[in-house]
């Protein structure tokens, strides 16, 4: 067994055992699948946003989960309290900078999260990566645009870099990086672009490897590397039917996940920033 698979193997046995609780403040759209999502990987979601109330939730989870993507002033307010109680309590915070990029509030409040907690990891398609560096690229709503993809593992080290934390640009290949170290996940489906939420939901899927792993280059890898799976093993089974199945196949696949679910559906590879273009 290879390095890799036993870091695989490792992880998913750590979700399944802890069943780590993942606070999500995330949005009205998405609230449904994310926590089917995350029982069916073997995690335990919450769902809390009232300012009464996050910091003691957040104190006490194993990850906490920001998600922008529907919004207002007293989300954000909340969503900082929760922040800075995950931050005081060595609780991990992952953001999802849901459509940045598209209004100038949506921005500024990733900004303003950003600038008052301590963010572990942030995961969002190449337009939302972009904006908080203030690159401008099309977005269409909370989508991105057909430009998106071109250079993302640049954008990717140069936003690790000005941003402090671990960034994930997911699209047809997903990159991670701390602004050093890069991992390009491969794999997954188009059809997870047909699903809302699909990227919701794995932000918060990163969040539960996350809980239980401290090594959060290597939580965000295993947690890309089995999503991109469940992915191409849903899309196998429902090619003929469409994004409705697709969606119930896809959470069936997160159930039934296994160290070996990578091989042939999911690949890693790893370079160094110099060889990724490094631009310092």
């Amino acid at each position: 067994m290879s390095m890799l698979d036993q870091e695989l193997s490792t992880l998913l046995e750590k979700v399944r055992t802890n069943k780590p609780l993942v606070h999500n403040m995330t949005n009205v759209v998405v609230t449904n699948f994310t926590a089917n999502g995350l029982y069916a990987l073997g995690a335990s979601p919450v769902m809390a946003y009232s300012p009464d109330e996050v910091a003691d939730m957040a104190k006490i989870a194993g990850a906490l989960v920001l998600n922008i993507g529907t919004l207002s002033r007293e989300l954000v307010d909340a969503m900082i309290i929760a922040g800075q109680s995950a931050n005081t309590h060595g609780v991990p915070v992952l953001l999802d900078p849901v459509g940045a990029g598209a209004t100038t509030f949506r921005t500024e409040s990733a900004l303003r999260i950003l600038s008052e907690v301590k963010i572990s990891l942030v995961r969002g398609n190449a337009a939302e990566i972009a904006h908080l560096v203030g690159e401008e690229r099309e977005i269409k709503g909370v989508d991105a645009g057909d430009s998106a993809d071109g250079g993302n593992v640049d954008l990717a080290i140069r936003a690790a870099r000005e941003l402090n934390t671990i960034v994930a640009i997911t699209g047809q290949e997903d990159v991670i990086t701390d602004g050093t170290l890069v991992r390009i996940i491969s794999g997954g489906d188009v059809l997870l672009t047909k699903v809302t939420g699909a990227g919701c939901l794995l932000t918060s899927v990163l969040g539960a490897f996350a809980a239980v792993e401290p090594d959060l280059m290597l939580a965000g890898t295993v947690g890309l590397a089995f999503y991109s799976a469940a992915a191409s093993q849903a899309a196998d089974r429902t090619s003929d039917l469409g994004p409705g199945s697709f969606q119930i196949a896809f959470l069936d696949e997160l159930s039934k996940l296994h160290p070996g679910s990578v091989a042939g559906c999911s690949a890693i590879r790893e370079l160094g920033a110099a060889a990724a273009g490094d631009r310092r």
